[in-house]
């Protein structure tokens, strides 16, 4: 297990728009904002999109299983926010629901608003996480500063 310490920085809440990405207004907005680390917790509808559900077998590196969703889901999730090589990377997690269907997994390359999507972001001072690719996984994962087991 890795780990690190930290403590709340700044707290904001944003709405995304009818009709805006989700992922790229929030990427946005964590760049202008200069946010290195936090998270984001979000809920609200999306009109349309593609979301990870999982790998298309049980192997390293993995082949993800990408589901496209069209027509208005309601959503809620959650994102983490590292440093990563070109600036903040935010990897999204959510559940998407329209009558009975219901897929969960990550949001991936669009996630367009229906009405709006709420958004509260914490940003996380002094943590020393950093992204970089998995030389196992073949994929990239957070590590952090410390080490416990």
């Amino acid at each position: 297990m890795q780990y690190s310490e930290g403590r709340f920085g700044r707290v904001f809440q944003v709405r995304v728009d009818h009709g805006e990405d989700l992922l790229e207004s929030l990427e946005k907005f964590v760049r202008e904002k200069g946010i290195r680390c936090g998270f984001a917790q979000f809920i609200g509808a999306l009109k349309g999109g593609r979301i990870v559900t999982g790998p298309h077998e049980l192997v390293l590196p993995p082949d993800p299983s990408f589901e496209s969703y069209e027509g208005g889901w309601e959503v809620f999730g959650f994102a983490s926010i590292t440093p990563g090589k070109d600036g903040p990377h935010l990897h999204y997690h959510a559940s998407i629901g329209r009558k009975r269907e219901v897929l969960t997994g990550c949001l991936r390359q669009r996630a367009t608003a229906y009405i709006i999507v709420e958004v509260l972001i914490v940003e996380i001072s002094d943590s020393t996480v950093t992204r970089k690719k998995d030389p196992v996984a073949g994929v990239e994962l957070p590590f952090f500063g410390n080490q416990s087991g």
